[in-house]
């Protein structure tokens, strides 16, 4: 018979469990509406909203179906919105011109949403794979190798002022170009936007788990891949890192990691470096698998989607960027 006072017996770590009150009071860890952070795919057209097949409940929508559809989001108590830009293919080129028109899509909405008075933080996606007839992230080097760093980074600048002038609160490039955060805040400066925020991409990995989106924004590479410039997974920490350490000192106002469920050791070092706003970005992949595994009965559908939200924040993200936004609605509170 074990001794009544036997350490093993005295330490009980399930008497906090026993109750769903005490369960929920002692939570350390919170995930609300308001750190979320919502991504839209909006293309031109009227009346459009197009499933992507690859990401079952999310859609390409024109600007008159994807304002009523963010205006209830933000009456859910979402406070900010990502969106990113779909073209028809006979529109792109080798450069992304169409990113860099002053009245593409992405600053249609940028102004529709500032006219409607719509209470969400416009973020734009900063890049140019949506625009390029090639699917790379600017305009490639004459071997058709790499991108082009530079004059892709001249060309982010002139993209990011015609965002602000439309309305963007903050920037997010996403390119993982060398010197960015440094130049695009020379220029969003002297063109007067200083209050712009800078949100930067400032670790994104060449990962597998980007297939679907590349989907919804149409912006599959059509040869070779983005390991030239996006980081390498089996780098590790370090080279994280750096980029990070980077980005903080050319001004970046946030920083993010991407994705983020096969990256939370990333997270947590990042966040244990660096004191800005850290965003983590649940990414189209990780996305599917969740559908896919739901759809065929292999696990809890809502539980899911909350279990690896909370590994994220858990990891140290103050922010993230998910498609679930529409489903956390019913699943999290304000």
């Amino acid at each position: 018979m074990t001794e009544p006072n036997d350490l093993n017996l005295r330490i009980r770590p399930r008497r906090l469990r026993l109750q769903p009150q005490l369960r929920k009071m002692l939570r350390r860890v919170s995930l609300r509406r308001s750190d979320i952070i919502v991504p839209i795919f909006v293309r031109e057209g009227k009346g459009v909203k197009q499933e992507v097949a690859s990401m079952p409940g999310v859609y390409q929508m024109s600007i008159d179906v994807v304002m009523p559809w963010l205006t209830q989001r933000a009456e859910e108590g979402f406070g900010a919105y990502l969106v990113f830009g779909v073209i028809d293919r006979n529109k792109k080129d080798d450069i992304g011109s169409n990113a860099m028109d002053e009245n593409n899509i992405v600053c249609q909405l940028l102004r529709e949403a500032k006219r409607q008075q719509l209470p969400m933080a416009g973020i734009t996606d900063l890049c140019f794979c949506e625009y390029t007839s090639h699917g790379h992230c600017g305009p490639l080097s004459a071997d058709r190798s790499t991108v082009k760093n530079d004059e892709t980074v001249a060309n982010l600048v002139k993209q990011a002022v015609n965002h602000a002038k439309a309305g963007a609160s903050v920037i997010a490039p996403s390119g993982m170009m060398d010197g960015m955060i440094g130049a695009l805040r020379a220029g969003l400066d002297g063109a007067g936007f200083n209050d712009v925020a800078l949100l930067s991409y400032a670790v994104k990995y060449a990962s597998a788990f980007y297939g679907p989106f590349r989907d919804a924004a149409d912006s599959a590479p059509a040869f070779g891949d983005r390991r030239t410039y996006q980081m390498d997974p089996a780098r590790g920490i370090e080279e994280a890192l750096l980029e990070a350490k980077l980005d903080v000192e050319q001004g970046a106002d946030m920083l993010m990691v991407k994705p983020a469920g096969a990256y939370l050791d990333v997270i947590r070092a990042v966040r244990e470096k660096f004191d800005l706003p850290l965003v983590a970005y649940q990414v189209s992949g990780e996305y599917a698998m969740i559908e896919a595994a739901a759809r065929n009965g292999w696990l809890d559908h809502d539980r899911a989607i909350v279990e690896s939200l909370l590994s994220i924040k858990r990891a140290g993200a103050d922010l993230i960027i998910t498609y679930y936004a529409e489903k956390l609605a019913k699943l999290i509170e304000p």
